[in-house]
């Protein structure tokens, strides 16, 4: 680490001096807030922010709120983390978000089919008006896929990782994940447990490989989407679906009240997903380890 010295510099901009001229240190808040941690917890709170006052609207509201959500995360990634956001570009954002969409989708399928193979549910058809039940689901889930993935893992995983690197910055964030969903409706200890493996990690261990926020906001919402309209619950959230689901057997099989996610086989289904999805981080040379992360901050 190099050091300077406190006096001013005669005859042009000193090495604390930006680019542009302004002050590079911002005083004492300036540095709290442009460290990771700092604008990890600035950008939560924004996205949180407008997840709050969306997330439940009318109509297109949560889907609006989505597009909210990512200039608020776009400005604190360039105001305050002072860097690119590629993750978030929009070249190439379809093809991902479709491969992370056929991903989140035959999770659950698969999850649910041998779910129902076993005994542990049966589905008939709601009656409800097909265009209505898609339309919300479809807007709800945007909201939720986009607010959440741009909390967890744009902002939280990426400031961990660059602290503590990318093994500490998954488990981290895939266990407040979990914890995170602890006041939801039926959930528990193993509930907690769950979705911390197959969804926290998962997710994390997602956005490690492809390095790209539309790959897993497409997991995220095809999960949640399919679950909706199959008529589960969704993390304890019971909605209106095109299909109702009848339970049977034990909460290890069909995850009770809570939802497929507390189910066991999903549980299986997706540490499984996530560590084929973390060893592909790794071969791409995604990873980034915890020296190098130290590197980043004393650099």
């Amino acid at each position: 680490m190099s050091t300077t010295s406190t006096a001013p510099h005669a005859g042009g901009p000193g090495p604390d001096v930006g680019p542009d001229g302004h002050d590079a240190r911002g005083g004492r808040l300036g540095r709290i807030v442009r460290s990771p941690l700092g604008w990890m917890l600035t950008g939560m709170v924004g996205v949180g922010v407008v997840s709050g006052l969306t997330a439940t609207g009318p109509g297109p509201v949560p889907a609006l709120g989505a597009v909210a959500a990512v200039a608020v995360y776009w400005l604190v990634m360039r105001r305050l983390a002072r860097r690119a956001t590629p993750e978030i570009a929009r070249r190439g954002a379809g093809r991902e978000a479709l491969l992370g969409g056929a991903i989140g989708l035959g999770f659950v399928a698969v999850s649910a089919l041998l779910i129902t193979a076993f005994g542990g549910y049966s589905f008939s058809w709601a009656g409800h008006g097909f265009m209505a039940v898609v339309w919300s689901a479809v807007m709800v889930q945007i909201g939720a896929a986009v607010t959440e993935e741009l909390m967890f893992r744009g902002l939280a995983l990426q400031a961990l990782e660059q602290r503590w690197g990318s093994r500490a910055a998954i488990v981290i964030t895939g266990l407040f994940f979990g914890i995170a969903h602890l006041g939801t409706p039926g959930a528990n200890a193993w509930s907690a447990l769950a979705i911390a493996l197959e969804a926290g990690v998962m997710l994390g261990a997602a956005f490690l490989w492809r390095r790209n926020i539309w790959f897993v906001v497409g997991l995220h919402f095809a999960w949640n989407t399919t679950e909706q309209l199959l008529g589960i619950p969704v993390s304890g959230h019971a909605s209106e679906g095109l299909f109702t689901v009848d339970v049977h057997g034990s909460t290890v099989l069909s995850g009770g009240g809570f939802g497929l996610e507390a189910a066991l086989v999903p549980v299986v289904i997706g540490t499984l997903l996530a560590f084929r999805m973390f060893v592909l981080a790794r071969r791409g040379g995604r990873l980034l380890p915890r020296r190098s992360a130290r590197r980043t901050q004393t650099g």
